[in-house]
């Protein structure tokens, strides 16, 4: 009996603290973001220390575009002015970045979003671990 009460109390806990996204969450993917890791398939990281180019979301009523952008010392950005189209879905509780090009699609799963954290699961099970870009200037 002490173990059910236990292992309930345990399951509450962790269910408690898995949080979920809203669709007011998903506004929060607004702007520029940089990478900060990737967590493979293994469980093992991979670290970005320093980026050449961030991304930048613009999402409005659930579709958009991820554009790939190169920050210049004083404050501005640089692009190819390639942008990926993105629609964002709902699947059973789930929030997806659904993805288009000329090239082809995919969709990233929305694992969190917060106003300084993002993280992205693609269906290779990559985990994309993002914080929010904070630009700098030399001018």
């Amino acid at each position: 009996m002490k173990n059910t009460i236990t292992l309930l109390l345990a399951l509450l806990l962790l269910v408690s603290c898995n949080q979920s996204i809203t669709e007011k969450d998903i506004a929060k993917l607004n702007g520029y973001w940089e990478i900060k890791k990737v967590v493979l398939k293994d469980g093992s990281d991979k670290d970005y220390k320093v980026n050449e180019t961030i991304d930048f979301f613009e999402v409005k009523a659930n579709k958009g575009y991820r554009q790939k952008v190169l920050p210049q010392l004083d404050g501005s950005y640089k692009t190819n002015n390639i942008k990926e189209s993105i629609s964002i879905s709902n699947e059973d509780g789930s929030y997806f970045i659904n993805y288009s090009t000329s090239y082809g699609k995919w969709k990233e799963e929305i694992i969190e979003v917060k106003d300084s954290t993002l993280i992205l699961k693609n269906k290779d099970e990559l985990e994309y671990n993002y914080k929010r870009y904070q630009p700098f200037s030399l001018k």
